[in-house]
């Protein structure tokens, strides 16, 4: 029979990668959905990927546990993938309440259905390195302590510390990836990838002029989202739960990033760029590099695509989306 994993938050980036990846290797993927009046937008990383009549869809809500466990007692999954957050940090200045409800204690909630419902399922966290925030050490390991520097990356925290004490408290195979920046066509506007991608494309086109950001050297360690699924899906392959930094190895200023995307195109990122000073954070992450050392050993993960090629592709489909319009 084939496995089946539950994974919430499958309409964002990395749940439609990480469906369209354990597809292929034959499971069944049951998605977990919250009620919208938008019907038929949601999926749309879905459609894109051409998986979207693959999953099953259900509905339901990290706040609410009790139809959490009823969910998780009905599918039986063999593998359960908590991805659903409030995610993107800015909103978490705006909103901290909830994110605090639905990253921190949402996780919980998921971990307690696993607990009560499933507890020989192997549960991944959809850990972040914004747990980093203001860097202890130059490099950051599973060793390094954290500093949040954002409401978002202090309920993540939360969800990463429960993680381990269910695994230690109950003997849960639960892990955590330490997910440093990971981004593709598919990541969402407001994620500053995807702003300067969609950015270039629209300058190219005539569509604009100008793009406007805030700290261009803030340094971030950039992956692509379809390497990062393959190692959340590995940690579930292994004897023994554990947590693993995912990142690549290499830090690069939002300002470079800029001037690669702008070179695909044949513009000089100087002629379009403009500084916003109220895109800048209350509360700066300046730098993230993640030394992936212990998931290359122990998982055989390596990443595959490099940043070069991860603007490229996403500049070229902002491009092609625009055209279309």
């Amino acid at each position: 029979m084939s496995k089946k994993a539950l994974i919430t938050g499958i309409t964002g980036q990395d749940g439609a990668y990480l469906s369209a990846f354990l597809l292929d290797k034959g499971y069944e993927v049951y998605g977990m959905v919250r009620r919208s009046s938008h019907a038929g937008v949601a999926d749309h990383r879905l459609r894109w990927l051409g998986i979207a009549g693959d999953v099953r869809l259900v509905d339901c809500n990290l706040l609410d546990a009790a139809a959490l466990i009823r969910l998780v007692a009905e599918v039986k999954p063999d593998e359960v993938y908590n991805l659903a957050a409030q995610s993107f940090v800015a909103t978490s200045w705006a909103q901290p309440s909830l994110t605090g409800q639905v990253t921190a204690l949402g996780a919980l909630n998921v971990l307690e259905a696993v607990r009560t419902a499933a507890p020989e399922a192997r549960f991944y966290q959809a850990s972040s390195s914004e747990m980093y925030g203001l860097i202890q050490e130059p490099v950051q390991s599973e060793q390094t302590p954290f500093y949040p520097r954002s409401p978002y990356a202090v309920a993540k925290l939360f969800a990463h510390w429960a993680t381990v004490n269910y695994r230690e408290s109950f003997s849960l195979h639960a892990s955590s990836g330490i997910l440093f920046n990971h981004e593709s066509p598919l990541r969402g506007i407001e994620f500053v990838t995807r702003k300067v991608t969609d950015g270039v494309a629209r300058i190219k086109l005539g569509l604009s002029t100008e793009l406007a950001l805030g700290n261009i050297d803030a340094k971030r360690d950039w992956g692509h989202a379809k390497d990062y699924v393959r190692a959340m899906w590995l940690m579930l392959q292994q004897d023994v739960a554990d947590d693993y930094v995912v990142a690549t190895g290499r830090t690069t200023t939002v300002r470079d990033m800029c001037a690669i995307a702008f070179a695909h195109v044949d513009l000089k990122m100087e002629d379009h760029l403009r500084i916003d000073p109220a895109l800048y954070r209350p509360a700066e992450v300046e730098v993230l590099l993640g030394n992936p050392a212990k998931a290359k050993e122990k998982l055989g993960w390596t990443p595959e695509i490099g940043l070069e090629l991860l603007i490229a592709e996403m500049v070229d489909a902002d491009l092609a989306r625009l055209a279309k319009r």
